[in-house]
């Protein structure tokens, strides 16, 4: 984006640092786990889309995919790669029973109040102390906009403790079970895959 007409870069853009989550290890995870569940026409959301990667790898796979984001840089991002994106507040903007399939691969890493700063990255990557900071209000909104036979991918890591997170999916109405993992040097990242009881 120009600085006004200047046709000069605005100072934001200057800073040095990604201001949207880019695609990594645990991005591609969550897409290869999404593909294995679209058919053509499957409406799907990704949800804290960033740079639109997940909802593209779903578009691919044949789904009618959009993107949500609470920041307008990733919606900006998103759009720019060609994926149609809303912005708001998890799956807030979308009507109850609309969707066959939602893949959320949210800031799950464990983070220290002290360790935080305040921008859209820290929102992207701080998932609070036990990590869940998004994971549960996720969990007790999506079942809300899931068709009957709809599921929720949710990707998660082990230090997020992946069984509390399909206990406290139960206990917000959801079947929950592991679908897909990959170790790394710290951490196993999980997908957990949730569907209405």
């Amino acid at each position: 984006m120009g600085d006004g007409d200047s046709g000069r870069p605005s100072l934001a853009d200057q800073r040095g640092v990604e201001s949207v989550y880019q695609p990594a290890e645990d991005s591609a995870l969550l897409a290869r786990t999404a593909r294995e569940h679209v058919v053509p026409g499957t409406r799907a959301l990704d949800v804290g889309t960033g740079s639109g990667y997940v909802a593209a790898e779903m578009a691919d796979a044949g789904a009618d995919a959009v993107g949500v984001d609470l920041s307008p840089l990733a919606c900006r991002q998103a759009y720019e790669h060609g994926v149609p994106v809303v912005r708001g507040n998890l799956v807030d903007p979308f009507q109850s029973g609309s969707l066959d399939l939602v893949a959320f691969n949210p800031p799950y890493l464990p983070t220290p109040s002290e360790a935080e700063w305040d921008d859209w990255m820290e929102h992207a990557l701080s998932g609070g102390e036990d990590g869940r900071r998004l994971v549960d209000p996720f969990l007790a909104s999506v079942g809300r906009v899931l068709a009957p036979d709809g599921v929720a991918l949710l990707l998660v890591s082990s230090l997020t403790d992946p069984d509390a997170v399909l206990e406290y999916g139960a206990d917000h109405g959801l079947t929950g079970e592991r679908v897909a993992s990959e170790s790394h040097p710290y951490e196993e990242l999980v997908v957990l895959r949730f569907s209405p009881k």
